[in-house]
């Protein structure tokens, strides 16, 4: 059991690839997110801490999430400025495990695209104190292998998995709709042990409204 968690750990970190990525290893791969990805329009403000967002998905419904601003300020930040650019807004979950988590928000829905903007990492091997565990219902970012690649990608965990605390920047958690999420991640037929959903079959997300 140990193994399989480590494992899953790995493939978390080098699944996702953003345009901020940096290396020569990775040239190619953000070369291409680069040229992917969506144009972002508009700023939202700071906001506090209680902001609600209602993630609308097709044929499933709607989870309602709480974002945390105190625990990851700049990833809510960021997140709510994609969302009120529309950023979002048909994009889908591309990368999908059941009892671990579903991952979405980009743009290419290979798990390699992202905006047109790369945070800090806000967890605890950044430096950074985030109290939030990785339970089921958390919502977090996705990232490379660099602690700062956080764009656009964000997973929502399915089952407890606080293994992955401390490693990645959770930064709110869902409070209506545990059922939607519950219902894709049975659905799901990844074709390979990342969770790699087929573009045909992958949930879209057809708006991100705040509230």
């Amino acid at each position: 059991m140990k193994k399989a968690l480590a494992l899953m750990i790995v493939v978390l970190v080098l699944s996702v690839i953003t345009a901020c990525g940096s290396g020569k290893a990775e040239a190619t791969e953000t070369e291409t997110a680069e040229e992917t990805t969506a144009e972002v329009k508009e700023t939202v403000p700071v906001t506090p801490e209680g902001e609600y967002v209602d993630i609308k998905i097709r044929d499933y419904g709607t989870i309602t999430v709480k974002l945390d601003h105190d625990a990851a300020p700049e990833t809510v930040d960021n997140f709510l400025r994609l969302t009120a650019s529309g950023f979002y807004d048909g994009l889908t979950f591309h990368r999908i495990i059941s009892g671990f988590m579903m991952q979405g928000g980009d743009p290419t829905g290979t798990g390699s695209g992202g905006s047109d903007t790369c945070i800090k990492g806000e967890f605890a091997d950044n430096g950074w104190d985030n109290p939030i565990s990785h339970v089921a219902g958390t919502i977090s970012m996705a990232r490379g292998s660099d602690y700062n690649s956080a764009s656009s990608q964000f997973f929502i965990v399915h089952k407890d998995n606080q293994f992955l605390d401390g490693q990645y920047a959770a930064f709110g958690c869902v409070t209506e709709g545990m059922d939607v999420v519950d219902k894709i991640c049975e659905d799901a037929k990844p074709v390979d042990n990342n969770g790699t959903i087929p573009a045909e079959n992958q949930p879209i997300i057809e708006s991100i409204t705040i509230r």
